[in-house]
């Protein structure tokens, strides 16, 4: 269950109409978080994955040739604008800068989206949210968001879950027992206090569950924890050992 405090700023945005911005490592919740606001609002849910060739037309629409006609086809962005749904651009710093300029005009209480191939303005109607999310820890001088892009939108910021909280996620979203979890839960802090050994990500709640499902699901403990956790995060032989050996630290058996 999300954060209470969460839950309220972005219904406070959403009634106000201001654009959210998601901020947090990978696997900690972001698009789960908006997947149950969505919900919660009654609202249509568009996403968009962001990546390095991802253009405005990409995001706006073009004309296509569909029996032997010429007729323009929408892009998420326009059709979340028509349909009043929430728009959600998930790592938003993976597109160029290029195209994510086309989304300044929404941000801001115009709330418009100009189609210059079709000459078409559309004003968002009150249901229409933009979301957009990154992780900070990927950020570097080729990739980081424009400060005239990110002071247009209202930030939540996300971490991991505390530990009791993160055991209860563990458990429920995988089916393992209570220690099993609280074990995970133990070695994805221990693996977490290697940021200063050279680990660019850490374990993610994410990659925790996806070991709990693999012992529910009969694998052992530590290969579930190696296949699941030590080789998604890191192909740095010393970094993988490190974490092999917390692994067997916190499942010895």
């Amino acid at each position: 269950m999300p954060v209470r405090d969460e839950v309220t700023v972005f219904e406070a945005a959403y009634a106000r109409r201001l654009p959210v911005m998601l901020k947090g490592p990978t696997g900690a919740g972001k698009t789960r978080f908006l997947r149950y606001m969505a919900w919660r609002l009654g609202r249509p849910l568009v996403t968009v994955a962001c990546h390095d060739d991802l253009t405005a037309s990409d995001l706006l629409g073009r004309y296509l040739i569909t029996g032997g006609e010429t007729v323009w086809i929408d892009g998420p962005l326009t059709h979340a604008v028509r349909i009043g749904a929430i728009c959600y651009l998930d790592e938003i710093v993976e597109a160029r800068k290029d195209t994510t300029v086309v989304i300044h005009p929404l941000t801001d209480d115009r709330r418009r989206l100009r189609l210059e191939k079709t000459g078409e303005l559309l004003v968002a109607p009150p249901e229409f949210m933009l979301v957009i999310s990154y992780n900070p820890g990927y950020q570097s001088l080729t990739k980081n968001l424009k400060p005239s892009t990110r002071q247009r939108f209202v930030a939540i910021d996300f971490d991991f879950p505390p530990p009791d909280l993160e055991v209860e996620i563990v458990a429920h979203e995988s089916g393992v027992d209570r220690e099993t979890a609280r074990r995970l839960v133990q070695l994805g802090g221990l693996i977490r206090n290697l940021r200063d050994a050279g680990l660019d990500e850490p374990a993610s709640t994410r990659l925790l569950v996806y070991a709990g499902l693999l012992i529910h699901s009969g694998i052992a403990p530590r290969r579930a924890c190696e296949l699941a956790i030590a080789a998604p995060i890191s192909d740095d032989p010393a970094v993988r050992e490190a974490v092999l050996d917390l692994v067997a630290t916190v499942f010895p058996e």
